[in-house]
């Protein structure tokens, strides 16, 4: 299993969950197997925009991530996900909470899009 997290800036683990996907600064990207962590480690994103477009889904699915987490997504982002069978979460906190929640099954599968952008074609 292969998680992709939405970061605010560098710190890993230790970072919050990023609640605007396109917009995150870095993403996690989290090897874990048997509920575990087995190990991680930070990538800039490299296709952060102001708005529109979804550069950054395809900048996440360029690691082979298998989950995403992020705090929000807009629709175009969901929809993207949904086409390549990836999985999203929405989680508010830590990455590493979100990462071990996520492996206890203590979060639930599904994102609300941002208030920001939720009209249909719009992504981050």
């Amino acid at each position: 299993m292969k998680i992709g997290v939405t970061l605010n800036d560098a710190a890993g683990l230790e970072s919050e969950v990023c609640v605007h996907f396109g917009q995150c600064s870095h993403f996690l990207l989290v090897d874990a197997e048997d509920g575990k962590i087995k190990a991680s480690k930070v990538v800039e994103n490299k296709a952060v925009h102001g708005g529109g477009g979804c550069q950054a889904v395809s900048e996440i699915m360029k690691y082979g991530i298998t989950y995403v987490i992020a705090g929000g997504m807009g629709m175009g982002a969901q929809q993207r996900f949904a086409s390549a069978g990836i999985p999203i979460f929405s989680f508010c906190g830590k990455a590493k909470d979100a990462v071990e929640a996520l492996l206890a099954g203590k979060i639930s599968k599904g994102i609300e899009p941002c208030k920001e952008h939720e009209k249909e074609g719009e992504c981050h």
